[in-house]
């Protein structure tokens, strides 16, 4: 099955690819913005959302998905508004300093990925998968690999934080990569 990605991000492009290869899940891309359309407030939401908007513009299957950090000692912050945590204008880097700032002098750094992944179908039927990657944020930033917080994030059991891991060990455990597949067990029988 192609599906458009919803999605103008390159580091979830490229990680779904990798993670779908192989699957019955054929990736294409369609220049698309699908303008502020995060507004819901649980991942589900906010995927459906991008599917929708995206769908109407494609009008073949899309693939959307939302996924979010959520720190045990910031009440679940910052969730799903996590690419904007900084502000309107964050980036990678104001978002791990933000992050950083709030649990400075911090015990407790438990937190958890989450990732919600939405497949739409012209007709209107939607297929879900969801995926969790637990672990704790460390006190500086280390790696290059990944994206977003992946250069705080320590997953469980691990050392190496998630930007110092190889990208096929990284999907393997990561949040996008259980999403990404619950979803393709869910459409098994498409």
């Amino acid at each position: 099955m192609r599906v458009v990605l919803a999605t103008s991000n390159p580091g979830k492009l490229a990680e779904a690819r990798a993670i779908l290869a192989g699957s019955p899940i054929e990736i294409v891309t369609v220049p698309m913005w699908l303008g502020e359309v995060e507004t819901g407030t649980t991942y589900l939401e906010n995927a459906r959302l991008k599917a929708a908007n995206a769908l109407r513009f494609v009008g073949r299957p899309v693939l959307a998905e939302d996924a979010g950090l959520e720190v045990d000692a910031l009440h679940g912050a910052p969730g799903p508004r996590s690419a904007r945590f900084s502000g309107t204008a964050a980036t990678d880097a104001t978002n791990n300093a933000k992050l950083l700032r709030l649990l400075e002098g911090v015990a407790l750094r438990s937190a958890r990925y989450r990732a919600v992944a939405v497949l739409a179908l012209p007709n209107g039927e939607d297929f879900v998968g969801e995926g969790v990657f637990e672990g704790s944020i460390a006190t500086e930033p280390r790696g290059s690999g990944g994206f977003g917080y992946d250069p705080l994030f320590v997953p469980d059991g691990e050392r190496r934080s998630a930007a110092e891991m190889k990208p096929d060990e990284k999907n393997r455990i990561s949040h996008r990569g259980l999403a990404l597949r619950a979803l393709v067990a869910e459409i098994a029988d498409l």
